[in-house]
């Protein structure tokens, strides 16, 4: 991008609309409750034709350095450092405030030059707001209403000296992972089909229950302070999307808030945030279930997995803060247990111990990462799927129908990866019971090491109306 804008201000007065507006899509989680956003978040921006990256910031509180809101106002100080230019954005229907004024001086003291944005402009409900900004002396303020895109224009007009004619990679997306390609039919070899590391960056989300590490995690692979953690449960609220290398291999790691059970979720925000979370699973492409290592896998991490598994989603669980765990051997046991009694769909899922605060097994999780994001591309040539089909045929011959008739299995094929998916041509598949479907999906696994990632089957009928 040829330059970078950060929208700065105090809580609630539509930071995180206006950013919004300027990408084109709801990223952001808004709500009227103030101070929303915690976390930094950017993302490419179009205005009227002028591209440049936009960083949505925590409202400017004053408080403590200890403080979370403390904590919140560094992250917007880093942004402020980033940036080329910041639009600092007042409520223009609400007039000026004493904050207001109190973050000014601190501005006019930045090296960052400063756009004055009075928000909140439509009609004539802002005009007194933003006449009293003048005394700010940040300049003329812009009227706009961020909510009904107005004043874009002149919004455009101020950022335009700024903007750079610096060279980029158009094809350098941010956002979430593109829809799986098709892949055509393998009908030559026998060896399973594990594609290279594709170029484009791997999708990654963290996702768990509060308060067990996941923007530790984040800060740890990056090597910065870069997601607002700390001692207090669910300070996460935004998913958010940072770009990161991991021994030459491009990556996406998506930072979500954590997940409680349904019946704890109350406020309507908590609710936005969870429904972020979710939709963050579904665009992965491999998720990482984070655990306390002291409290694994229980009810609602047992939830999380099944809906990523659900997903059809390459799934790693991550036992974190290791370092404290006060019984490890109990905590593996337990592990081992309810992985086998609870998703025995899923064998072989992998497991890597790590305590992200001390920068320990971080590595290891990122080769498991890769590793089965490998195994969630895999495809099987066709020829070789049918000849173990006849095997397992002959080994263990599918029931008698309805009609006292033997259960023909005719053919069978991958139809698509991520995740392996097959098609088998059937007889009667409607009669065909779910303990000789499982009787299959283990053989899969066993003869083409395809643990630990889902994997579909869809029984159809053959179009020869003359075969039974």
């Amino acid at each position: 991008m040829s330059f970078t804008v950060a929208i700065i201000g105090r809580p609630n007065v539509g930071k995180s609309t206006l950013f919004n507006r300027l990408i084109g899509r709801k990223l952001a989680i808004v709500h009227d409750m103030p101070g929303v956003t915690r976390d930094r978040r950017s993302a490419p921006a179009s205005l009227l034709g002028l591209e440049f990256e936009v960083i949505d910031t925590a409202g400017l509180e004053v408080s403590g350095p200890e403080t979370l809101e403390g904590r919140m106002r560094q992250q917007t100080e880093r942004a402020l450092a980033e940036a080329d230019v910041a639009l600092f954005l007042i409520d223009g229907r609400a007039g000026l405030t004493p904050m207001d004024e109190h973050f000014a001086q601190l501005l006019r003291r930045q090296k960052t030059p400063v756009i004055l944005v009075a928000n909140k402009c439509e009609g004539k409900a802002g005009d007194q707001g933003m006449y009293e900004s003048y005394g700010l002396g940040l300049g003329d303020p812009i009227p706009l209403s961020a909510e009904h895109g107005l004043g874009l224009g002149d919004l455009l007009a101020a950022l335009l000296p700024y903007s750079k004619e610096l060279p980029y990679d158009e094809d350098d997306e941010f956002g979430f992972a593109p829809e799986p390609e098709e892949i055509p039919d393998i009908d030559e070899g026998d060896e399973v089909v594990i594609p290279p590391p594709p170029d484009r960056p791997l999708h990654v989300a963290i996702v768990g229950r509060p308060n067990t590490g996941k923007s530790t995690l984040v800060n740890c692979l990056l090597g910065e302070d870069r997601m607002l953690t700390g001692p207090e449960a669910g300070v996460t609220r935004d998913s958010i999307t940072v770009k990161y290398e991991w021994r030459g291999r491009p990556i996406k790691i998506v930072d979500t808030a954590g997940i409680r059970r349904r019946s704890r979720v109350e406020e309507s925000l908590e609710k936005l945030s969870v429904a972020d979370t979710l939709n963050s699973i579904r665009m992965a492409e491999v998720v990482v279930l984070m655990l306390d290592a002291n409290m694994v896998l229980d009810k609602q991490d047992l939830t999380i997995a099944r809906l990523v598994l659900e997903e059809g989603r390459a799934l790693v669980i991550a036992v974190n803060k290791w370092d404290a765990a006060i019984d490890r051997a109990e905590s593996l046991q337990r592990l081992g247990d309810r992985l086998q009694t609870s998703l025995p769909q899923v064998r072989g899922i992998p497991t890597v111990t790590l305590s992200a605060l001390r920068n320990q097994g971080v590595d290891d999780l990122m080769e498991a990462v890769f590793e089965i994001h490998s195994l969630w591309n895999a495809r099987v040539p066709t020829s070789r799927l049918n000849r173990w089909l006849d095997e397992m045929i002959t080994r263990h011959p599918p029931p008698l129908s309805k009609q006292k008739r033997r259960i023909k299995l005719r053919y069978m094929t991958q139809v698509k990866a991520r995740p392996p998916t097959f098609a088998i041509f059937v007889s009667k598949p409607d009669e065909l019971p779910e303990s000789y479907m499982r009787y299959l999906v283990n053989g899969l696994r066993d003869v083409f090491g395809l643990d630990g990632v889902p994997l579909r089957i869809h029984l159809r009928k053959p179009k020869n109306p003359y075969v039974d």
